[in-house]
Parts: C-alpha cells; structure tokens; sequence
C-alpha cells in the first residue's frame, strides 16, 4: 500500500478489524519510512453487477451512486444513519444474489419497498424522482395511496386478538371458547 503522505510502498499492519455486517476489513496502517499512520479498508469487489438503464444502455453498479439517492431522500428527516446503512446494505444484498445484470426499474422498486416501511417522506421524496412525476395530481395520488394502506402499530393492541387454544378439561366448557366474535 503507497504511504498517502511520503508516497513510500512499505508499510505494517498495526490492527485489523472487521466492519460491522462483515463486508469489509479496516486495517490501521503505518509507514515505515515516515511513521504515518492511516487507514485502508479491504471488501469483496463485485464487478460483474451491472444495471440495465431505462434507454437499455448498461453501465456498472456503483453502491455509492445508490446511497446517495437513498441519503437524499432522507435529508433532514430524522432517520439515523445506521439504518440508511443497513436499508443500502439490504438491497445490495438482494441484488447481488438476484443475477448478473439488474434493471434501474427493479433496483427503484426494491428501493421504494424499503423506504415506505422506514418513512413515508423520504418515500415520496424518492418516488416523486423515480417516477418522474409531471404535476401535483401524481403527489396527491401517491399520498392517498400511502393513505389507504394499512399501517402496524406495535403500540397499538389488536382490538380481536387471534384467541390461543385453550387445555379443558373433559365436560367443562368456556363462555370464551363458545362466543365467537368476528373481525369488523
């Protein structure tokens, strides 16, 4: 590895560490000419993913080209980090075991799949680009959309709770078990 501040090509690993999902390296590093340290990361390269763009020409993948689109949609929303770590992490995994040429359109949808799961903004934010939408009537559109999904609430109790089976004994009987309620 070239010294970034003397140029020179000789150098010790001093620590190595891997990264939090597994994916890469960090190595700490110093120079032995000028004692410099820095640091270098070491991942799998996985050149052979390519995407195929909407006028069909092919271009290679680029992970970073990805979580910037994705980090746009999040800007200034209250999303940490981590996660728009981890959602990058998620899809690229997808795609990587998915094939070895990938449609944009594919790629937009796994995106925006994530990304209404997480928030809703950053949702249409991104949807608003990947679409191309034209006027207000495609916002307002997509918004009544979100609108009209069903949305988990884990703070929320069920109001018809699934009933578990319940151990009798022979001959006794259970108001509960007998009255069946329906969901509305």
């Amino acid at each position: 590895m070239r010294c970034p501040k003397c140029g020179s090509r000789d150098d010790k690993v001093i620590d190595s560490r891997q990264s939090r999902d597994s994916s890469s390296i960090r190595r700490r590093r110093e120079c032995l000419k000028c004692k410099y340290r820095f640091t270098t990361y070491e991942e799998i390269e996985r050149s052979d993913l390519r995407v195929v763009k909407r006028d069909r020409t092919h271009e290679p993948f680029d992970r970073r080209k990805l979580a910037a689109s994705i980090a746009k949609a999040f800007e200034k929303r209250s999303t940490s980090l981590l996660t728009l770590e981890d959602t990058v992490d998620e899809i690229v995994h997808e795609l990587e075991t998915s094939g070895r040429e990938v449609p944009s359109s594919v790629i937009g949808a796994k995106v925006l799949d994530k990304l209404r799961g997480i928030d809703e903004v950053a949702y249409l934010r991104y949807a608003s680009v990947y679409q191309q939408f034209q006027d207000v009537d495609q916002f307002v559109d997509a918004i009544h959309t979100l609108g009209r999904r069903v949305k988990s609430n884990a703070l929320q109790k069920e109001l018809f709770p699934p009933e578990a089976p319940q151990n009798l004994a022979p001959g006794s009987h259970n108001i509960s078990t007998i009255k069946k309620h329906g969901r509305v």
